[in-house]
């Protein structure tokens, strides 16, 4: 009996713990082909190893239908994945992301907003390979945000953000890094679906966690039409 591989264990191959940061850097869902491309590596290979790190509960395996042909293995990081214990977090990016902001010279709310927009925008601008909701998803999960979706029965869409990567930052000054994050909502929302309404972003305690992002039209009608509905998926619907 194969005994289940801890996440630690899993990232301490070389190749896996490669396999699992390229997919932090992408941001995005990615399928097996691409992922053996860019490390050099055999698709058949690559595979083993991704299979090993989704049973350690560090990435999720996503099969996108598609009209013609078998359908192909998309990878993007678990939602819930605590390689060495710990959540996947983004805390250097935000600093090179306030490091923008300062330089702009523009600190008002709406010059930090649009400085996050022009950032959510760079996040996703190389697209990817599955539609706009998965990949917002998976977006936010490397960002480390650890989301929860849930539908309702109006149509629309709620993200819950149960990890917040930036909670040391945002606990000195929550206004301006809430207000970039609002702004990279909203940059990732003009590039991958920009009829998307964000209805609200509701801010709470960064060390409590439980944010939330409030969507309606485009990403929340793709996710109430199961366009990806996976066995993977954290899916759930409010009556």
């Amino acid at each position: 009996m194969d005994l289940p591989t801890r996440g630690d264990d899993a990232l301490s191959q070389p190749t896996r713990a490669r396999l699992f940061a390229l997919l932090g850097e992408f941001r995005r869902p990615a399928g097996t082909d691409e992922l053996a491309e860019r490390l050099e590596l055999h698709p058949n290979g690559v595979r083993v190893h991704l299979e090993v790190l989704r049973r350690a509960g560090l990435v999720l395996r996503d099969r996108p239908r598609q009209r013609r042909g078998r359908p192909r293995d998309i990878w993007m990081i678990a939602p819930d994945a605590l390689p060495g214990g710990e959540p996947p977090r983004g805390y250097a990016d935000l600093g090179r992301w306030l490091t923008q902001v300062i330089s702009s010279g523009k600190t008002s709310r709406r010059a930090i907003e649009a400085t996050g927009r022009e950032i959510g925008r760079e996040l996703v601008a190389d697209g990817g390979t599955l539609a706009a909701e998965p990949t917002m998803h998976a977006t936010l999960t490397s960002m480390g945000f650890q989301p929860r979706r849930q539908g309702n029965a109006e149509g629309g869409l709620t993200y819950q953000l149960c990890n917040c990567p930036y909670r040391d930052a945002a606990s000195e000054d929550q206004h301006v890094v809430c207000t970039l994050h609002r702004g990279i909502t909203r940059g990732l929302l003009d590039q991958l679906e920009p009829d998307t309404t964000l209805t609200a972003f509701v801010a709470r305690d960064p060390y409590a966690a439980g944010c939330l992002i409030e969507l309606r039209g485009g990403l929340a009608d793709e996710y109430a039409a199961g366009a990806q509905d996976s066995p993977d998926s954290d899916r759930t619907d409010a009556g």
